[in-house]
């Protein structure tokens, strides 16, 4: 499964990853790939493979990488910055847009974040009526 994280610098990417690495299991470090391009996690006999590609200046740096041959095989693959790969990055499944939301938008407390799922492929569709039917989300 391959979701990207799209979202300004600072709107919560790798701390959402962190957040879904935690929930499934993962107790060990979560940080940023920014500088290694990728990390990999393992929890559960699943593997989790989070993607930072800010730092490309060109496209082709992905292939360059030899990335691509974590995307062929099974595993979830978060992708933060999937632009900066496109368009050889392989598409997604499903689509985390999020933003730093302010005033009323973002409730009592001030600053806070918003996060807009869309599922584009029947895998990711799968894998969103998954998450809605077994907690307590609900589509704004």
């Amino acid at each position: 499964m391959v979701i990207w994280l799209e979202g300004e610098l600072g709107a919560g990417k790798t701390t959402l990853v962190r957040g879904l690495l935690r929930a499934a299991g993962e107790t060990g470090p979560v940080k940023s790939p920014t500088y290694a391009l990728v990390e990999v996690h393992v929890v559960s006999g699943l593997n989790f493979y989070h993607f930072d590609f800010y730092r490309f200046d060109q496209a082709e740096e992905y292939l360059d990488a030899g990335l691509d041959e974590y995307f062929s095989g099974s595993g979830v693959c978060l992708v933060e910055w999937p632009d900066k790969a496109a368009p050889y990055l392989p598409p997604a499944d499903m689509r985390i847009e999020l933003h730093v939301a302010s005033g009323v938008e973002s409730g009592p407390g001030g600053e806070g974040r918003r996060a807009r799922i869309i599922a584009a492929s029947d895998k990711g569709r799968a894998c969103l009526a998954g998450v809605m039917s077994s907690s307590s989300l609900r589509q704004a």
